[in-house]
Formats: C-alpha cells, sequence, structure tokens
C-alpha cells in the first residue's frame, strides 16, 4: 500500500511539474465596446491569421463563440456584473445559461476559463458578495455537464484590492475587501484557478510621474528598485506589482494559487496632459513585456515561475468612456490595420534571424512567398485574410487567369502574400503572415504571371499591418532558459522517485 500511495503521489506531483513546463502564454483581451468593429468573423481570421493562440472576451456573446469554432484558439469568456445577481441567487440560472449560451458551441469553440465578475471592487454598487456564490452556481453547472476539470473557474481583479503595494513585500489585500476576498481565495485553491488580476504600469507612471519613472514602467529602467524588506531588486514596475501580490498571498497563506494577468498594456494616444501615451512607447511596453513573459523569467520573488498574461486590447474602442487614452489601447484599428508593429515572438524585427524575416543587405529586390514549412491551414486562413482584409486584388489566381495554375494552396498564397508585401513597404512584418511567409530574392514570376515589386504599377499602401507570430513558450531564444532546464531536472528526480 505505501509503495503505491507513493506511485500515485509521485505521478501527481509529475503532472504538476509538467503542467508547470508548458510555459507562459501570451494572449489578447477582445474587446468590444465600439461602434465601428469589423464583425466577429473577421475579427476571428484576424486573430488566425497573426496566429495569436489565447483570446478572452468579456461576456459569452453567440457570434463571437461560433466565429471561434474550429479555429484551435482558446477562448477565456466571462460572466458581466450586471448578471451576478441572478447568477448567485439560483443554482438553475447557471445551469441554463451553460446550456444555452456554452454547450451548443462546446467542444468546437475550446473554452479554457470563465470569469464570473470583473473588476467587482471598482464598481459603484456593491456587487462583491455576490461574486463567490456565482461562482460556484457556474462551477457546479460545470460540474454537471462533466467540464469542471477542462474549463476554469475564476474572477479578475483591479490592483486596487490591494493596500498596499510598495515595497513589494508588504504587499496587501485591502481589510474593506477581506469578507468578499477570503472566500474566493478558498475557491481558488480548492479547484486550482488562478488569481486573475489587470495590471496596468502606466498608470502607475501617469498619475505617479515624480515616484515612478517611464524607464521602469517600460521595462527599460538602467537602475534598480531594491526592495527594503528582501533586499530583493527590481527592473520593472510590472514585476513589482506582481510580487505585490504574491506577498498578500502568502501573507493570507495561500501560496499555491498561480497569479495569472489578464489585462495588461499602454495606450498608443491620450489627451493633452496623457504625454507618455504614444505609439512609440506603446510598442515598446508590449515587446518587453512579451519577451518578459514568453522566457518564462518570472518575477524576482518568484524566479522562472509562469505567468500566463493577457494584451489589452485588440481593437481600439470608440465608444469607451473617459479620457482619450481610454479609446486607444488595441493593437488594430477597426480597419484591421495595425497601430504599430508587434511580434509575439519577443524578439524586435532587427534581432531576427529566421527565414521569415531575412532582410537584403545588400538593396536587391526581394519578393514573399509562402513558406513550404507552413501546415496547409495556416495557408489558407492567411491567404483567405490577404484576399479579404488585407485588400490583396486575388483576381489573377481565379480559373482561368494567369496565376491560377498550378491550382494549389501554396502557389496562390505565395502570389496573394507577394502582392501584400509589396503594397505595404516590403517590410519584414508585411511578409509575416504568422510565421507562414518567406522573404527571396529569386523572382518568383513564371510563364505569364508576373509577381509584383514595389516599384510596379500598383501603389503601395500607406500603412503597414502588424504580423503577429505567436510562440510557445519554447520558442527558440539565444541559449537555455534556466526554467526549461530546472523542468528537466525536477522530471527526472520525480521519475526516479517513482522507480
Amino acid at each position: 500500500m505505501a509503495s503505491g500511495f507513493r506511485l500515485v503521489f509521485a505521478l501527481s506531483q509529475l503532472l504538476v511539474l509538467l503542467d508547470l513546463c508548458q510555459g507562459s502564454i501570451v494572449g489578447i483581451c477582445y474587446g468590444r465596446n465600439a461602434d465601428d468593429l469589423p464583425t466577429p468573423d473577421k475579427a476571428a481570421q484576424l486573430v488566425q491569421l497573426h496566429n495569436i493562440k489565447y483570446v478572452r472576451i468579456y461576456d459569452s456573446n453567440i457570434q463571437v463563440l461560433k466565429a471561434f469554432a474550429n479555429t484551435g484558439v482558446e477562448l477565456m469568456i466571462g460572466v458581466p456584473n450586471s448578471d451576478l445577481l441572478p447568477f448567485s441567487q439560483f443554482q438553475t440560472n447557471a445551469d441554463t445559461w451553460l446550456k444555452n449560451s456554452i454547450l451548443p458551441y462546446y467542444p468546437a469553440t475550446k473554452i479554457t476559463y470563465i470569469t464570473v465578475g470583473a473588476e467587482v471592487t471598482e464598481t459603484t454598487g456593491n456587487v462583491s458578495a455576490l461574486v463567490v456564490p456565482a461562482m460556484r452556481n457556474v462551477l457546479t453547472a460545470l460540474k454537471k455537464a462533466g467540464l469542471n476539470k477542462k474549463i476554469k473557474v475564476s474572477s479578475t481583479h483591479s490592483l486596487g484590492v490591494l493596500s498596499r503595494s510598495f515595497p513589494p513585500s508588504a504587499g496587501a489585500f485591502s481589510s474593506s475587501y477581506a469578507s468578499f476576498l477570503k472566500p474566493m481565495l478558498e475557491f481558488l485553491a480548492e479547484n486550482q484557478s488562478p488569481f486573475m488580476i489587470d495590471i496596468y504600469p502606466y498608470y502607475a507612471y501617469r498619475d505617479s510621474p515624480s515616484n515612478v519613472t517611464l524607464d521602469y514602467a517600460l521595462f527599460q529602467a538602467s537602475s534598480e528598485v531594491i526592495d527594503p524588506n528582501t533586499g530583493l531588486l527590481y527592473t520593472n514596475m510590472f514585476d513589482a506589482q506582481i510580487d505585490a501580490i504574491y506577498y498578500a498571498l502568502m501573507a493570507l497563506n495561500f501560496r499555491t494559487i498561480n497569479i495569472m494577468v489578464t489585462e495588461t498594456g499602454w495606450p498608443s494616444k491620450g489627451s493633452p496632459k496623457e504625454t507618455a501615451a504614444t505609439p512609440d512607447n506603446a510598442q515598446t511596453y508590449n515587446t518587453n513585456l512579451i519577451r518578459h513573459v514568453i522566457n518564462n523569467t518570472g518575477t524576482p520573488a518568484k524566479p522562472g515561475q509562469k505567468v500566463d498574461t493577457y494584451l489589452f486590447s485588440l481593437f481600439n474602442e470608440n465608444r469607451k468612456p473617459g479620457l482619450e487614452s481610454e479609446r486607444n489601447w488595441g493593437l488594430f484599428y477597426p480597419d484591421q490595420t495595425s497601430v504599430y508593429n508587434l511580434d509575439f515572438t519577443g524578439k524586435n524585427a532587427m534581432d531576427m534571424n529566421t527565414d521569415a524575416n531575412v532582410t537584403s543587405s545588400n538593396g536587391t529586390t526581394t519578393w514573399c512567398i509562402a513558406s513550404s514549412k507552413a501546415s496547409e491551414a495556416d495557408l489558407q486562413n492567411a491567404l483567405d485574410w490577404a484576399c479579404g482584409s488585407g485588400n490583396v486584388d486575388c483576381t489573377p489566381i481565379q480559373p482561368s487567369q494567369p496565376c491560377f495554375e498550378p491550382d494549389n494552396t501554396v502557389s496562390h498564397a505565395s502570389y496573394a502574400f507577394n502582392v501584400y508585401y509589396q503594397q505595404n513597404g516590403a517590410t519584414d512584418i508585411a511578409c509575416s503572415f504568422g510565421g507562414s511567409g518567406i522573404k527571396v530574392d529569386k523572382n518568383p514570376s513564371y510563364d505569364s504571371c508576373i509577381y509584383m515589386t514595389a516599384g510596379s504599377n500598383k501603389t503601395i499602401a500607406s500603412s503597414n499591418t502588424t504580423a503577429i507570430s505567436s510562440t510557445s513558450s519554447s520558442a527558440t531564444v539565444k541559449g537555455v532558459p534556466a526554467w526549461i532546464f530546472t523542468c528537466f531536472l525536477v522530471t527526472f528526480i520525480s521519475f526516479l522517485f517513482i522507480s
């Protein structure tokens, strides 16, 4: 019996370790508080084109759920604050919602998280007491459907849930939220759900520039901030705010709850007094953040700890109230062109050395074609986008036209990729297509199928669309990250223990 118990225990620990070894992910928030956004189908196509694998929405809109069916994109969906009362009062309300709004679309639409309420401590009404009862009823509904192991339930919070956040080691939850937080944390620990937090260093800098430097907020600090209690050194505010949450959790003896960042980002435009809201700063923050997260750097208090993170947001949202910055957090304009270039691999375009981003150094003409390594599905998604939202004239690859033969996806995608590439400045970013495009310096034209160049009779577009390429946490980087080595080591030790 003892050996059997040890075997079961070791296997369970091994599964936990393997989960940790998967590394952190970067997703994106798809807010829809606007009246000029593309349809959900086009938004889903844009997400697929840029190879984004994780998306958060704030409700369970049927059109959005349908749009992401069979895409492989994992969705975090939400129960809005307005629904907390009925969900908390009666189990049947949660059961009915799951039956009508979720089950008809699952598992074709991959749903992995449900957020019950959002930043309730920031709302005017006293709804915080409703959150945990609503969470329990949603979990019960999932259990009835046999989905409680596949879909995690949690709730999102603002940093205002803390009474202290500096120094990080003094992080503490506000006592005014104690009656709400204690049962929530017990729920999260019992069900192995993450504590979800929305973190915005931008606001800390904007509201207190005399205490927070811009470089510190943008991950560019040349000096370090020292926590006087621990001696830990902090080079960016993101880490400091996350560690404040960790210490607040530990102060209440909740040491096993992981943290997930469900919103973070930087606005590209603001009101006159919001001088830091610029495209350059937004690009800098998000680029550095992505690199920091996917490399599993962790934080000073939790080195190597995974922190799944969602960028806010997919589009600018013109109906959001408040200062100008509130309407300008998007990576894309509603017409699906990019606000600024962003690479989800965590590398700058100039740093990249893959076949999709090789810049011709001698100034020769280059073309963009489909990569032979890309999957048929990825090529088709990219081709559909180029001929649709990408505004490429795909007439030449239609039947009886000069570039229709050979009639295959690689050939058709190559033609469309090149047109988009040339029309958008012939930049590395314009040839990425989520990793499906590669640049070549040999003219791919054949017979009467002529591949255009930037100097041909096509007008070069004035805006570039960001080609976002997601990466798993095992993305190639120089050297082997310490967390990978650690995972292999502890996994090996676990196998020894089992034997």
